[in-house]
């Protein structure tokens, strides 16, 4: 027994002072044998980081002994701190995932393979592979909440020791750590972690303002110590007198926070500045009530500036009632009243308690809400297959604010500040948000893009015959709204293109005479194959969004059916009818804004489809210099939509004009989309009108409302 104690303390003799520090740490809260299979995680990790060094010279291995100290401060299991440090392992040495497995289990070997990042030689550069990286994250961060934690420790060790860095790499790292990583840790509600992660970000991207700003800081506290000393006894005497257990601790203020708010809201430092913050943290739920009708009664409470995020946590599992107050020095002052559990949380987020926390414990409220908000991200990422795109719809959904909103039943949901009803109808569900077509907030009417307000009753009116449009991406801010949209218009336009394609290549073959029909299946097919397209669906969608042209694909088709078929007489070309409904592969020149009724062409753009120009378009001759890429088209009889066109109009330089023409355009049914003045003098103005008409027709009919203006000199499209 005795040499087993001498050969332990021999070891922490020779053991390096930061592996003794981190034990120490451990010591508090694991048992002696969990601390053994750390310091073996250790010597495996050391072993395999030998010879590597970081940018400042440093053993590279102390820099995941640092990564598993900071989560050994949080009070994080013994797999977390193993799994932090041979987290590089994986990626940077010769150790196998198979090794990892047979030594320290299969749940380490997952959580070092979920931080991991991906080889970059996969991929076109280095955006695309963080974005895949970061993708495989929060996957693994779905199955196991313990991978962001690591994660986040290791952006933070790396933001703590930035400086060895170029000023380049130093820059992007800060850039990425601004607008995703504090973000999470907002989101997951570990707010000690996203206060250095800013701070530490913004000091990075803007030395000189995180100076300066610092500094002012400094000496605005100096300056305001004795009144914010008073006002904190002054709390103290009320609470104790009220028999109400507390403890206070003054606020203040970070650099960034301060800095982004003065950007944000146009403000000086001092206007920033001008608040005082207490936080008052009690024993218990009701004795938060009780504190606040305490504080209430010491100095008067500002109208309109009481929030209670215990009743209605924040989608964080953040809890804690905020109230603003008058306060002696005719400031006001910023009160945080919360329970030491709920503290812990808001500190700690969904780390909070996590060396108590068994698979059958509850989890607390910053676990739960951040589960809620991983299944709703593994969702979307199955429907978004470009990385980048996903990454950036992450980013959208990272909020720092959220609006409450009430079901009907009464139901609370969350969403990020701006939130239209239509983000509301999303979030009840996709099928509820793709077929609204208005709603009842606090129960009177509203349309879809009416933004909300926490606190409104908000209630989906749907209909079967309803569809997402292109502009619903206009009215929408949360990531679930914007990608069932986009997932919609997607197919639309998949199926929109099968169509329309079908139609074109129709044309094409019957200009050759011949026919798709009487190709013979293993012809297509071989063509098919040729071109790696998977089905006859894919190439004709291919036609329709202009990556082949009709032409090139028939006569390739009837070289492949019989040589001597494209010598055979052509037939008159019969141009492709549309009626508007085929938005999904068509656009409409924004150089020549053509309606129904107007001779048109068609020019194929790859990737974009049929551009529809009107034959007078300024841009034809050069369209016609590639007649490959022309498409013989024209009206539908029944043709339906809307359809944008510009009017420019000479007016008399008078008071009320512009009412006056607007109005007559209101009353030939037709929408102003825009208004803007293009020339001006004493006598006269031009404006120019972006306005909305179903065909030719309707169009002459608002020209001649607006002509008979008498302060409207002349009016005539644009261009000419």
């Amino acid at each position: 027994m005795k040499a087993t104690a001498d050969s332990q303390a021999n070891r922490r003799d020779s053991s390096p002072p930061y592996l003794l520090a981190l034990e120490d740490k451990l010591a508090t809260y694991l048992p002696a044998e969990q601390i053994g299979r750390v310091r073996r995680a250790y010597e495996v990790g050391a072993l395999a980081h030998e010879g590597q060094t970081r940018k400042s010279g440093e053993p590279y291995i102390t820099h995941p002994v640092a990564v598993a100290s900071i989560l050994a401060e949080l009070g994080m299991d013994a797999e977390t701190i193993i799994a932090a440090i041979l987290h590089d392992t994986l990626e940077d040495t010769h150790l196998s995932a198979e090794e990892l497995t047979g030594e320290f289990g299969s749940t380490v070997s997952e959580l070092v393979d979920g931080v991991t990042k991906l080889d970059q030689l996969q991929f076109k550069s280095r955006q695309e592979a963080a974005a895949e990286s970061f993708r495989k994250m929060l996957l693994a961060m779905a199955r196991d909440l313990r991978v962001i934690l690591i994660k986040l420790a290791d952006r933070l060790h790396n933001m703590r020791t930035l400086g060895s860095m170029v000023p380049a790499s130093r820059r992007r790292i800060a850039l990425e750590t601004l607008e995703i990583y504090a973000p999470i840790a907002q989101r997951l509600g570990m707010n000690r972690f996203k206060s250095e992660l800013q701070d530490l970000g913004f000091r990075a991207m803007y030395p000189d303002r995180h100076r300066v700003i610092a500094s002012r800081i400094r000496t605005a506290i100096g300056n305001r110590r004795e009144a914010m000393a008073k006002i904190e006894a002054a709390l103290d005497a009320r609470l104790d007198a009220e028999g109400v257990p507390h403890r206070t601790i003054s606020r203040i203020k970070s650099p960034y926070s301060i800095y982004r708010k003065m950007r944000a809201e146009q403000k000086s430092f001092a206007q920033v500045m001008d608040v005082y913050g207490f936080r008052v943290v009690v024993d218990s739920v009701m004795n938060c009530y009780l504190a606040l009708g305490a504080v209430h009664s010491l100095f008067k409470p500002l109208d309109g500036r009481f929030r209670d995020f215990i009743a209605i946590p924040k989608a964080n599992g953040y809890q804690s009632l905020h109230t603003v107050l008058f306060g002696p020095f005719s400031e006001p002052i910023e009160i945080q009243i919360r329970t030491e559990d709920m503290d812990a949380v808001a500190d700690r987020g969904v780390a909070a308690h996590w060396a108590y926390k068994n698979d059958s414990a509850p989890a607390n409220s910053a676990q739960s809400r951040a589960r809620e908000w991983l299944s709703g991200l593994v969702d979307e990422q199955n429907r978004t297959p470009s990385s980048l795109e996903f990454i950036e719809s992450v980013k959208v959904d990272l909020f720092p604010d959220e609006v409450y909103l009430f079901t009907p039943r009464g139901q609370i949901l969350a969403l990020p500040r701006n939130a239209t009803a239509l983000d509301f109808a999303y979030a009840v569900h996709t099928d509820v948000g793709s077929h609204a077509v208005a709603a009842r907030v606090d129960k009177k009417l509203a349309p879809l893009r009416t933004r909300l307000s926490s606190g409104q009753s908000v209630e989906i009116i749907t209909a079967p015959s309803a569809v997402p449009s292109t502009q619903w991406l206009e009215w929408v801010v949360s990531a679930k709204a914007r990608t069932a949209i986009r997932h919609f218009l997607k197919r639309l336009q998949h199926e929109d293109a099968i169509e329309l394609g079908h139609r074109m290549l129709d044309r094409a073959m019957d200009t050759l005479g011949a026919s798709l029909e009487v190709l013979p299946p293993d012809q297509l097919a071989r063509y098919l194959e040729d071109n790696k397209l998977r089905a006859l669906e894919d190439l004709l969608a291919d036609i329709a969004l202009g990556n082949r042209t009709a032409g090139q694909v028939a006569r390739s088709l009837l070289q492949l059916h019989d040589e001597a078929s494209a010598g055979q007489s052509l037939h008159p070309v019969e141009k492709i009818l549309i009626t508007g409904a085929e938005r999904g592969v068509l656009s409409f020149g924004n150089c020549c804004h053509p309606v129904p009724g107007d001779e048109i062409m068609g020019y194929l753009s790859a990737g974009k489809g049929i551009v529809v120009h009107r034959l007078e378009c300024p841009n034809m001759p050069e369209f016609r210099k590639s007649p490959e890429r022309c498409v013989e088209i024209a009206w539908d009889t029944s043709v339906s939509g809307d359809y944008r066109v510009e009017l420019r109009i000479i007016v008399a330089n008078k008071p009320g004009v512009l009412a006056q023409v607007a109005a007559a355009v209101a009353k030939a049914n037709s929408n102003i989309e825009n208004v803007e003045y293009k020339e001006r003098d004493l006598m006269s103005a031009t404006l120019l009108f972006t306005i909305e008409v179903a065909n030719r027709k309707h169009l002459a009919d608002v020209m001649r409302g607006v002509r008979r203006l008498a302060v409207v000199n002349t009016v005539y499209r644009h261009p000419v």
